[in-house]
């Protein structure tokens, strides 16, 4: 029976497995199969405890010491700890995590040895972590504020100008924003001349000639 080197297909009977075609028909020499998560070893490089992320500098991969710290994204929602979730710049970490289309992302963050992670000492003020007010809640159709533009249920509304509400016209051709612009260049420019035209009381010889 023939054999073709490098063939995906079956191999002959009574031959010896050739470590080249295992290796090929395995995935090698050009495959794009990865491992699904690596591990790694490191410290926290900076950790935002207001926005609940941060970047790890990842110093040992899979057991293999790094010549340079690279960086691993890390969200809060990975760190293994209890109470509020944060880490503390410089801490030790040890991780898994994975390759995406943004780069190199955090599985699960843990300290030393599988314990639970420190954690920075600072917190948030207030509550804009958990709670942050979603932008733009307001209807562009409308105005109303329960809902979006797309689950409003009245027909297409006419614009309104944003300065004045009218529907005759918009906002840059609206005579009352006109009009108190004027206003304005107006009462600058008698301020203006106000301060050009004022004149210092007479002093020294020019007043005693004035009222000798």
């Amino acid at each position: 029976m023939s054999f073709v080197f490098g063939s995906s297909g079956p191999l002959p009977e009574g031959r010896p497995t050739s470590r080249c075609c295992l290796f090929r028909r395995r995935g090698g020499w050009g495959s794009t199969h990865y491992p699904q998560s690596y591990h790694g070893l490191g410290v926290c490089k900076w950790f935002n405890v207001r926005m609940g992320f941060g970047f790890l500098s990842m110093s040992t991969r899979d057991g293999v010491p790094l010549e340079t710290p690279v960086d691993v994204f890390v969200h809060q929602s990975k760190l293994h700890m209890e109470g509020f979730r944060s880490l503390k710049e410089g801490e030790a970490v040890e991780f898994t995590f994975k390759k995406s289309s943004k780069g190199l992302e955090s599985l699960r963050v843990t300290g030393p040895g599988g314990a639970h992670c420190l954690g920075s000492e600072r917190r948030p003020k207030g509550n804009s972590v958990q709670k942050r007010r979603p932008k733009g809640d307001r209807c562009y159709n409308c105005g109303g504020m329960d809902h979006h533009a797309k689950e409003c249920k009245l027909p297409p509304q006419p614009k309104r100008c944003h300065f004045c509400q009218s529907v005759a016209h918009m906002v840059a051709n609206c005579p009352a924003k006109a009009q108190q612009s004027s206003q304005g260049k107006s009462s600058g420019v008698k301020e203006e001349k106000a301060e050009h035209s004022y004149s210092p009381p007479p002093t020294g010889s020019s007043w005693r000639k004035e009222y000798s």
